[in-house]
C-alpha cells in the first residue's frame, strides 16, 4: 500500500436472477448513440470533423424549422421587452 496508490474498486461477476436478454442490463447508453457518428473516443479534431458532417447532411426542412422557431421566439422576446414593431411595417 503505497500512499499514491489508490486502491482498486472490488469488481463481483453477479448476474440478475430474472434477467432474459442479451447484453447487459445495467449498461447506461443513450437510445440514439447507434445513429450517430460524434459518440465515442475520437480526439478534438475528430469530434469536430464528425460533428460538421453530421451538420451537413441535415434534412433541409430541419434547417427552416430551426429558423422559423428562433424568429418565433425573438419576436415574443421583442413583444415582452415593449419593443415598437411598427418599424417593419410600412406606412400606409
Amino acid at each position: 500500500m503505497g500512499i499514491f496508490k489508490t486502491r482498486a474498486n472490488k469488481k463481483f461477476s453477479y448476474t440478475p436472477r430474472y434477467f432474459e436478454g442479451e447484453g447487459n442490463p445495467y449498461e447506461i447508453k443513450h437510445k440514439f448513440d447507434d445513429f450517430r457518428k460524434t459518440v465515442g473516443k475520437t480526439n478534438l479534431k475528430g469530434k469536430f470533423n464528425n460533428a460538421m458532417d453530421d451538420y451537413k447532411n441535415q434534412d433541409p426542412t430541419v434547417n427552416r424549422r430551426i429558423f422559423i422557431i428562433a424568429g418565433v421566439l425573438i419576436l415574443i422576446f421583442l413583444l415582452i421587452i415593449g419593443f415598437d414593431l411598427s418599424i417593419f411595417f410600412p406606412k400606409g
